[in-house]
C-alpha cells in the first residue's frame, strides 16, 4: 500500500537540526522523497508499524509534526502530479 510520509521540524536548535536529518535519513530507506519533508513509501502493514515507531522515535512531538497517510493498494487515483520532479512507478522496477 502507498504511505504517504509528511513532517515539520522544528530546526531553531542543534538537536531540532538533527532529528531532522535522521527522520529524513530513515525515511529515504523506505519510500522515495517527492517533496523536501515527503515522502511516498511503499509499505505493507507490519513495515508501517515499524517505520511509524521508528519516527515516533526521532521526533519531538512538543516541538515537531509528523503526519502519515495511508492512500492503501488503489492510490493511483489519489494522486495528482504537475509540475517538475517526474512522478514514479512505486511499484515498478528501481534501477540503480
Amino acid at each position: 500500500m502507498i504511505i504517504l510520509i509528511t513532517y515539520d521540524v522544528n530546526t531553531t536548535t542543534a538537536s531540532g537540526r538533527k532529528r531532522l536529518a535522521k527522520i529524513a535519513k530513515e525515511c529515504v530507506n523506505y519510500g522515495q522523497r517527492v517533496q523536501n519533508s515527503v515522502f511516498e513509501c511503499d509499505l505493507d502493514a507490519t513495515m508501517l508499524v515499524k517505520v511509524r515507531k521508528i519516527l515516533l522515535d526521532i521526533i519531538n512531538e512538543k516541538e515537531d509534526s509528523l503526519r502519515i497517510y495511508n492512500l492503501g493498494n488503489k492510490y493511483a487515483g489519489k494522486i495528482e502530479h504537475y509540475g517538475i520532479k517526474e512522478t514514479y512507478d512505486p511499484e515498478g522496477n528501481l534501477i540503480l
